[in-house]
């Protein structure tokens, strides 16, 4: 499994952004999506997953500001930020593993086993 992310830049404070993971090797519908974040000295974040059935789950920090949704035709993940903030800034990587299960979802870095190259997310004040 490849993935290829992509979307970020520089936005100013309340801009939005919407970040693509395109994957290949497996469908990403067969598989529990996430993305995750990491600022500068800091540990890797989770933002936010969708499972094989298709109900997303959020950091609470994030509810109501970000969207994951997916396309199965495209074999693609997004990540739809809207009101973004100065603290956003950080670079963003999407995340897969492979699951039979409808509803494994995980919420922390060792739940996935592919990861993207990440894409820097970079908001000003």
């Amino acid at each position: 499994v490849q993935l290829q992310a992509s979307g970020g830049g520089l936005v100013q404070a309340g801009g939005s952004l919407r970040l693509s993971c395109a994957a290949s090797g497996r469908a990403v519908s067969s598989s529990a999506m996430g993305w995750f974040r990491q600022a500068p000295g800091k540990e890797r974040e989770f933002v936010a997953a969708l499972n094989r059935y298709g109900t997303a789950f959020y950091e609470d920090t994030h509810k109501g500001r970000f969207t994951i949704s997916r396309d199965n035709a495209k074999n693609t993940v997004y990540l739809q930020m809207n009101s973004l903030k100065p603290e956003d800034t950080a670079v963003y990587y999407c995340a897969a593993t492979w699951t039979n299960s409808d509803t494994y979802t995980p919420n922390v870095p060792n739940g996935y086993d592919h990861w993207g190259q990440g894409t820097q997310v970079t908001v000003s004040s």
